[in-house]
């Protein structure tokens, strides 16, 4: 996702830069930030709940010591979906300045 988010903000850069600015191009652009917003979302979600899991992991490992492992993995995993969503949060925002930039040239 962060490699097809990256490219697409380049083609829209490309295009901005190129001055092909159109009506078409700004609908398309609303689509696929909703469809990224949308995606950002379920992330967000998601790290939540392995954030929760870790968190209770923790606690059951502190009597059960056989749990270190699996809140070792939790933790890693936790570690790569706040990262990935932390991408994803940039782009995102990213995307809404490419917007505003594309109703500035409009006017």
């Amino acid at each position: 996702m962060k490699k097809y988010l990256y490219d697409y903000i380049k083609k829209i850069d490309n295009k901005l830069e190129k001055n092909k600015n159109n009506k078409s191009l700004k609908e398309e652009h609303l689509v696929k930030i909703n469809f990224f917003q949308h995606e950002r979302l379920i992330h967000l979600i998601v790290t939540l709940f392995f954030a929760l899991l870790t968190l209770v992991s923790i606690l059951i490992s502190k009597y059960y010591c056989s749990f270190i492992f699996i809140t070792i993995v939790l933790l890693i995993c936790l570690i790569f979906y706040i990262v990935h969503y932390y991408y994803l949060e940039n782009g995102v925002q990213y995307l809404y300045k490419q917007y505003e930039k594309m109703n500035k040239d409009e006017n």
